[in-house]
C-alpha cells in the first residue's frame, strides 16, 4: 500500500507539462491530525487530487483513537484552474481503531476498514505565483466494515461472525489547505 502511494504522488508530481501543488490543511494541523495532499493539471479545467488525512494518536484519555483516510479525487474548475469555485468527485478508503461517537461513554471501540464516496465543492485563491488557499468542504456515502472490542481487555464484544456493517451519510471532510506550487 505505501508503495502505490509513494509511486502515485511522484507519478503526477513529474509531469512536467502541468502544474503540480502540495498542500497541507491548515484547520486538521492545528487539531494535530494532519491533512496533506498533492493536486495536479489533468485538462484544461480538471485537476486530480490525492490527500491522506491521519489521526496518528494511538489513543486519547485512553481510548482508541487512530484512523486513516486516503482519498484520490477529480475536480472540476468552473472557470480557470486553481482560481475560483470547482466540484470534486472521489472514492476514497478509510482504516480505524476508533471509539464511535455514540460510544464515547462507555468502554467499547471498533477495529476496521471502509471506503467513502461523495464530493466536495469548493474556492481556490491564488495567494501569488507560486502559494494558493483551497477552502472547501466535502462528504457523501461512508461504509465501514469492523469488529467490536472492550477497551483494555481487546476482546470482542458483539456476536457477528466476522465483520460488522456501517454506513452513514454525513460531512466527513472539509478545511482550508495552503498549497504551494512546486513546478
Amino acid at each position: 500500500m505505501k508503495k502505490l502511494l509513494v509511486l502515485t504522488i511522484l507519478l503526477f508530481s513529474i509531469q512536467s507539462q502541468s502544474q503540480t501543488y502540495v498542500k497541507a490543511n491548515a484547520l486538521t494541523t492545528l487539531l494535530t491530525i494532519p491533512n496533506v495532499g498533492i493536486e495536479t493539471s489533468i485538462g484544461k479545467k480538471t485537476t486530480f487530487q490525492f490527500d491522506v488525512l491521519a489521526s496518528l494518536w494511538k489513543s486519547v484519555k485512553g481510548n482508541p483513537m487512530q484512523f486513516y483516510v486516503l482519498i484520490p479525487e477529480f475536480r472540476y474548475h468552473f472557470h480557470e484552474k486553481y482560481n475560483g469555485f470547482y466540484v470534486g468527485g472521489h472514492i476514497g478508503a478509510t482504516f480505524f481503531n476508533f471509539q464511535k461517537w455514540n460510544y464515547l461513554n462507555t468502554n467499547l471501540y471498533e477495529k476496521g476498514l471502509g471506503y467513502v464516496m461523495g464530493v466536495t465543492i469548493g474556492y481556490q485563491k491564488k495567494i501569488n505565483d507560486r502559494f494558493l488557499l483551497d477552502c472547501f468542504l466535502g462528504g457523501g456515502n461512508q461504509q465501514g466494515f469492523y469488529k467490536g472490542y472492550f477497551i483494555g481487555t481487546d476482546t470482542r464484544y458483539e456476536g457477528a461472525e466476522h465483520y460488522n456493517k456501517s454506513g452513514e451519510w454525513l460531512p466527513y471532510r472539509g478545511g482550508v489547505m495552503v498549497s504551494y506550487r512546486i513546478n
